[in-house]
């Protein structure tokens, strides 16, 4: 017996996100109660779209409050039986300390995976992790040490090369992180093309016992 797809009615669905390339927080889809419930709990205003008018949130609003209606909109639709999908980072309701907490359950899970590691394969998987070039634990904890290092520094007033001693430090462990992830990156290598474990030589032939003759013919009696 055939089974048919049920229907679905796509635009039902609302979205509450937040642009990356504007960072405005947009609602799209729904229905015209959606919109409704968007514009009087969430002070959502309607924007002509290419596809169709959307909603977002006023320009200028503070990160805090961008949350806070986000998530009073969100709650209202799901209320009227609506299905919504909002950005977790505009979810007041969501654990604030989250993210470090997946970071720090991401770090565990890779010491377990590499402790238990069976191939040279596996323990390069989890170099590849690290080291990465764009999205590796040592590349995106380099750029985090290059921002501040610039933010202290513009924070200070000080010009390229007149940083304060401890700032200026900043830069050269940029560096040796980057020196890091390219040892990290050739061990990786190294690795991933030992896919078995080396051969052991064969065992010796045990000696024959002190005091007994080996003879090759068998006496007869």
């Amino acid at each position: 017996m055939n089974q048919t797809e049920p229907d679905f009615w796509v635009l039902e669905y609302v979205t509450i996100t937040k642009d990356a390339r504007t960072g405005l927080v947009v609602a799209i889809g729904g229905t015209e109660q959606a919109a409704d419930i968007l514009q009087r709990t969430g002070g959502f205003l309607s924007a002509p779209g290419p596809r169709g008018d959307y909603h977002r949130l006023p320009h200028g609003l503070p990160i805090e409050q961008q949350r806070l209606k986000a998530t009073g909109a969100s709650h209202a639709l799901l209320a009227a039986g609506h299905s919504v999908h909002l950005d977790p980072a505009l979810n007041m309701l969501a654990t604030p300390d989250g993210d470090r907490d997946a970071a720090l359950r991401y770090l565990t899970q890779l010491a377990e995976r590499v402790s238990a590691a069976e191939t040279s394969s596996a323990v390069a998987e989890v170099l590849t992790e690290v080291a990465a070039p764009v999205h590796g634990l040592l590349p995106l904890t380099r750029e985090v040490i290059v921002r501040a290092w610039i933010t202290a520094s513009d924070l200070q007033g000080a010009a390229p090369g007149e940083e304060p001693e401890p700032i200026a430090r900043l830069g050269s462990t940029a560096n040796s992180l980057s020196e890091a992830a390219r040892v990290v990156l050739h061990a990786r290598n190294h690795a991933a093309r030992r896919t078995q474990p080396p051969a052991t030589a064969p065992a010796p032939a045990p000696a024959p016992a002190a005091g007994r003759a080996q003879s090759p013919v068998s006496r007869r009696r």
